[in-house]
């Protein structure tokens, strides 16, 4: 008989198994009306997604598998959770219709994260994105539901078009191209690096608290439309230079979009 072998990798991965217990939780929260106990579940599931990639760096214990785990508990925990706080909250009002619309955010985060997971080639930081990372989507729409009372100087008119709004953004950003910093890290040589995204998410961090998290949705609101701008900006310039001078080195990676 085979013994029970014990590998480092269990720290990591039973951090990132609380980030979908969490996610579980808050879904039955949400359930029972308690948006700002099921809003803190999720925000405690970021908090363990967070933990599971760092300890697993520190501790030289990251894997494929725990890739592919942390992956299909984000989905839950970033995309379920969320897209059923938002049909709870508005979208239940259409009907069939509105299940869809709730549905997307949930549908874009298992998709985006299917393409990261294929496009893996290392489990080192990476500078930045390729489509609105989950947990950030899943913050932005939580956010803007816990604090909407924050922005009631919106008509109900108004409202209802920005949550349509929201979800379409949130969606498209998973799913697209555009690349979004990732946080930086607190050292000089990260802010050497990005000086400029480092003192911005300083910024937001600190208007974040001091607002005890009213103005979470307007710093991320900056952080994804700031991202598509630039990646527009970026487009526009390179679409103008002569084919000759473009990088051919660079090859497209494989996407399903």
């Amino acid at each position: 008989m085979k013994k029970l072998r014990v590998t480092k990798s269990l720290v990591p991965n039973l951090l990132t198994l609380v980030n979908l217990f969490s996610g579980f939780a808050a879904i039955v929260y949400i359930s029972q009306g308690d948006l700002k106990r099921g809003a803190l579940f999720i925000l405690i599931a970021a908090i363990f997604d967070m933990l599971d990639g760092l300890v697993a760096r520190l501790i030289n214990a990251a894997s494929e598998f725990g890739a592919e785990l942390d992956s299909l508990c984000d989905v839950v925990s970033f995309g379920v959770a969320p897209s059923f706080m938002l049909y709870n909250v508005y979208f239940y009002q259409l009907n069939e219709f509105g299940i869809l619309l709730a549905a997307l955010p949930a549908l874009s985060g298992a998709a985006r994260l299917a393409r990261f997971n294929i496009q893996l080639t290392n489990h080192e930081d990476k500078i930045y994105f390729k489509g609105l990372p989950i947990p950030s989507a899943a913050l932005t729409i939580v956010s803007f539901v816990i604090f909407s009372d924050t922005y009631s100087y919106f008509t109900d008119g108004i409202i209802n078009y920005f949550y349509l709004a929201l979800v379409l953004l949130i969606s498209y950003s998973m799913i697209s191209t555009v690349k979004f910093d990732n946080i930086p890290r607190p050292s000089a040589k990260s802010f050497k690096q990005r000086p400029v995204v480092t003192i911005l998410f300083i910024i937001g961090l600190i208007v974040s608290i001091v607002s005890l998290g009213k103005y979470i949705f307007a710093a991320m609101a900056f952080y994804i439309i700031g991202s598509i701008i630039r990646h527009l900006i970026t487009f526009i310039r390179e679409s103008k230079e002569p084919e000759d001078e473009l990088d051919e080195s660079e090859e497209s990676e494989p996407t399903p979009f």
